[in-house]
């Protein structure tokens, strides 16, 4: 048993859920209040940047944006794969951490990666876990009218859920526990930006399109990649924190 703190921090993590109706309060835009300032002036002394340089790499920042439409058309295994190893690859194993692709605080790497795969070619629709270590897939089944109950878990985005490949990260918070106790949770949610922005670049060297999705259902997530049965308390606790949707952009 995780004493109390540790518990609420996990709670924290769970960000999505279904709310009751009556009691969703109107936002400061939709009450159509001031919109806040896009960046902050402190009055300091100013100096002129250099203009950039057009890097390989500076192309692919500057083109860099969320994509929802998609085509028909499949993903191949190979950009599957690379897109994994982007988002979570393995580079080296020591006695107490990984070495990743990503950043993580104390290289403790708290995430798993799943897959929603509706069209991948090679592959049949289904669930599928990326084992980070060996660099394969473990096919988890499939999903009744997956790309419906996928819509359904991600708050009703359609062209999130039949997407042909939905990324879930999932958060193992013990993981990061081990090391940090109370001070885990925060870094665990930052992991997960750091591996999705993997995915962003990624898909932009692969002409793929992609849209980053933080709104969903998170028992129904959770059912969804079986991971329902855990108590929040248990160290083998595991449970949705992100997720992120790849397809040909239309």
């Amino acid at each position: 048993m995780r004493h109390k703190n540790t518990v609420a921090l996990r709670e924290f993590l769970k960000g999505y859920r279904a709310i009751d109706e009556a009691d969703v309060h109107p936002t400061d835009q939709q009450e159509r209040l001031p919109m806040p300032p896009v960046s902050l002036r402190r009055n300091g002394e100013i100096i002129p940047l250099p203009e950039r340089d057009a890097t390989p790499f500076g192309v692919l920042l500057e083109n860099r944006c969320s994509r929802r439409a998609y085509s028909e058309s499949p993903l191949t295994l190979e950009e599957l794969s690379f897109l994994l190893w982007a988002a979570q690859g393995v580079k080296q194993i020591t006695e107490y951490r990984t070495l990743r692709t990503t950043p993580s605080g104390g290289a403790r790497h708290p995430l798993e990666l799943y897959a929603f795969v509706n069209r991948v070619e090679g592959l049949q629709p289904g669930v599928y876990h990326y084992l980070a270590v060996e660099g394969q897939l473990e096919r988890l089944g499939c999903r009744g009218q997956q790309a419906d109950q996928l819509t359904y878990a991600l708050a009703g985005q359609e062209f999130a859920g039949n997407a042909p490949v939905c990324l879930v990260w999932t958060a193992v918070p013990y993981r990061s526990e081990w090391r940090y106790d109370d001070h885990a949770h925060k870094d665990i949610l930052l992991d997960a930006g750091h591996s999705c922005e993997n995915v962003y670049l990624a898909c932009e060297e692969l002409k793929l399109g992609c849209c980053a999705l933080a709104a969903y259902d998170q028992e129904a997530m959770d059912e969804l990649l079986g991971l329902s049965s855990e108590p929040t308390d248990s160290k083998e606790a595991e449970f949705a924190v992100y997720a992120c949707c790849v397809g040909r952009p239309k």
